[in-house]
């Protein structure tokens, strides 16, 4: 699925920018040819992301916020650069696509998760890469440091193993400290998680006191026996690994999780909006403003081996009270003042 250009749509964000944005939707009945003449060269940035044929791609409030922070810095939409959104959508299709990106000859690649990121890294080491999401791209020799990654990537490290403690504390939470028993799904084909997570994770689930259930899915079509197997366990709730596949698949997730009104908790807010229970994990629409910086920057004339890798700063809690109410749990309310998106 290709798509030449993310939708300009409104950004829930409260954001100034917006006599700006409509202007962007005016200049999108302009020709390109004629608006890249008038400002010299016209930057195409490949998106990788990993929406499914009937979806739009990501989100069009992240292209929002990646296109207010390029008009900061002085890009426009359309005049300076076009983004070009290359949808991998089937994930086990993933690795066979690997040159698709350098063989359309993008200035810039920007992918959005772990794998995508291996994948562009994959296709090319001359276009600048610029990762939203990127687990140890030292260990996993993308970069020679953090600090200065020498190559031609750069962008956004995001925590996974990290994450884990403070999302076992929120299932601890929900169920009121009485979990005892957590599945972890786990696709052990994942690229780009590194090798010691799981050990990491149980070490987390010891110091809380909670039995961690490793739930081995490779594949789409083994996610009804994965909740079969939890079910036999007697789980409490569980807990993914963050991975393409329990994205793509979250409509599925949150499907099973309510026949067997299981509690869940995800990395990605959009698991959530799914149907799934809580999700902890990164600012997605403050990364994709983080890294239009980046892009900016290159587009200056920097070169992506001297642009410091960064670190998330921003994390979100979010809670679908309609689905606590389908599976009857009864959400903590100091759980819900805590929680920067309510879902209803």
């Amino acid at each position: 699925m290709i798509s030449s250009a993310w939708t300009i749509l409104p950004d829930p964000r409260p954001m100034n920018k917006r006599d700006t944005l409509l202007a962007l939707l005016a200049l999108s009945t302009i020709p390109l040819a004629a608006r890249a003449q008038q400002r010299g060269k016209l930057w195409r940035i490949v998106v990788l992301t990993s929406s499914k044929p009937d979806e739009t791609p990501e989100s069009d409030a992240y292209g929002m916020a990646f296109v207010a922070e390029m008009a900061t810095a002085g890009f426009t939409f359309g005049t300076d650069y076009t983004l070009e959104v290359r949808s991998l959508d089937v994930y086990e299709r993933l690795p066979a696509q690997a040159n698709e990106p350098a063989t359309q000859n993008a200035d810039i690649i920007i992918p959005v998760s772990p794998l995508s990121a291996a994948i562009a890294r994959r296709a090319t080491r001359t276009i600048p890469i610029v990762c939203v999401a990127v687990h140890d791209p030292v260990g996993m020799g993308y970069a020679a440091s953090l600090a200065r990654p020498g190559g031609n990537l750069t962008g956004l490290v995001t925590f996974y193993a990290e994450l884990i403690p403070k999302q076992l504390e929120l299932v601890k939470s929900i169920l009121r400290k009485k979990a005892s028993r957590v599945a972890m799904l786990e696709n052990s084909k994942v690229i780009g998680a590194g090798p010691d997570i799981t050990q990491k994770i149980q070490e987390a689930a010891q110091t809380l006191g909670i039995r961690l259930q490793v739930v081995p899915v490779d594949s789409p079509a083994q996610l009804p026996q994965a909740f079969a197997a939890m079910k036999r366990e007697r789980a409490d709730a569980f807990i993914t690994v963050a991975d393409e596949m329990f994205y793509l698949e979250r409509r599925q997730l949150a499907e099973l999780a309510l026949k067997q009104r299981l509690p869940s908790l995800f990395a990605t807010r959009e698991n959530v909006e799914a149907g799934g229970l809580m999700s902890y994990g990164e600012d997605s629409l403050e990364k994709f403003a983080q890294a239009a910086k980046f892009v900016s920057k290159i587009m200056k004339g920097a070169k992506p081996g001297d642009l410091p890798i960064e670190q998330p700063t921003k994390f979100q809690l979010t809670i679908n009270r309609k689905t606590a109410k389908a599976i009857k749990l009864a959400i903590p309310q100091e759980l819900l003042l805590r929680a920067d998106r309510l879902i209803d």
